[in-house]
């Protein structure tokens, strides 16, 4: 079962320059999260952020009652057995074979016998479909497999918390979906929390339950999947549809001129909302909610044809 991680006023800086401040956001028990923002907002330094690699400068990160961004060495020891990680190239030891390299966090933080070591090895090596790689290197595999056998170590542990640091780079958009599914199952699977930080605009509208949006220095919203997807909040607007009209330039942030050159253009309507990703045997997770129902509760009406081919029950007029 996950825990709850509850984020606030948070700031972080290297040096005189201010990376994000004041970030206040709850990740709820069990669900799926994204992050996005431009490149450079600072989305990876709040992984390391929230497993301690890397301190605040002030504000709180609440886990299990304890804040982990005040806390002694020891304690944080101790949460950090929590976490999984699943790093953007996978971070496999090259000199020793995927076996080795899933089950070293047994080794390191267990006093397991080497027959448990292997039954736990083999059941993540199976759960993330890589039975029969084990005596691989990690330079003899593809991509796609170096962040599954990611995946695998990151989940020996059973952690409560998983992060995900961009697992789509440097993947095609087949094999990103075939991660994407994977993700959701393993969400089922296993009801952690996962907190996915993406570039990938199909990822965060189909995946995961929540999205957040890093924008200058701050967080620019964070809530339901829907809440994002219906926004006509500029930057959120223009960030989740991918378009060139919007506050956000080549340069992260467009000049006065530009945005008054812009002022008069009628933007393009938001596109539908897609049917969230559901897992392959069809059961719902326990933190999957109904189509639309963010929607309904709030009183938002849909773009045109959002959530066609989901189940039953969506927004009048959808």
């Amino acid at each position: 079962m996950g825990v709850e991680i509850k984020i606030e006023h948070l700031t972080k800086s290297f040096g005189t320059q201010v990376i994000w401040g004041d970030v206040s956001l709850t990740l709820p028990a069990g669900e799926i999260s994204v992050m996005l923002g431009p490149s450079g907002t600072g989305k990876s330094v709040l992984l390391k952020t929230l497993i301690g690699l890397l301190k605040p400068d002030s504000g709180s990160i609440i886990i299990n009652g304890l804040d982990i961004a005040t806390c002694a060495s020891y304690e944080l020891y101790e949460i950090r057995k929590l976490f999984g990680v699943l790093f953007q190239d996978g971070a496999m030891f090259g000199s020793m074979h995927l076996y080795d390299n899933v089950a070293f966090p047994l080794r390191e933080h267990t006093r397991k016998t080497e027959a448990e070591i292997h039954k736990i090895v083999m059941e993540k090596m199976d759960m993330v479909g890589l039975i029969g790689a084990e005596t691989k290197l990690p330079g003899e595999i593809s991509g796609g497999m170096r962040k599954r056998a990611g995946l695998a170590r990151a989940l020996v542990l059973d952690p409560e918390i998983i992060l995900f640091d961009e697992p789509d780079s440097g993947l095609d958009p087949v094999r990103t979906a075939f991660l994407n599914q994977l993700i959701v199952d393993l969400n089922a699977q296993t009801d952690a929390t996962f907190l996915i930080v993406t570039h990938d605009i199909n990822t965060a509208r189909t995946l995961p339950d929540n999205i957040g949006l890093l924008y200058h220095r701050h967080l620019a919203m964070f809530g339901p999947r829907e809440m994002l997807l219906s926004s006509e909040e500029p930057v959120v607007r223009q960030f989740l549809n991918a378009q060139r009209v919007g506050p956000i330039g080549m340069s992260e942030e467009k000049d006065a001129d530009e945005l008054e050159a812009e002022r008069d253009q009628e933007l393009p309507p938001l596109p539908p909302i897609p049917a969230q990703l559901t897992t392959s045997n069809g059961v719902p997770r326990r933190s999957q909610r109904t189509p639309g129902e963010w929607c309904r509760v709030n009183g938002v009406t849909p773009p045109i044809g959002s959530f066609q081919g989901a189940a039953a029950g969506m927004a009048p007029g959808v």
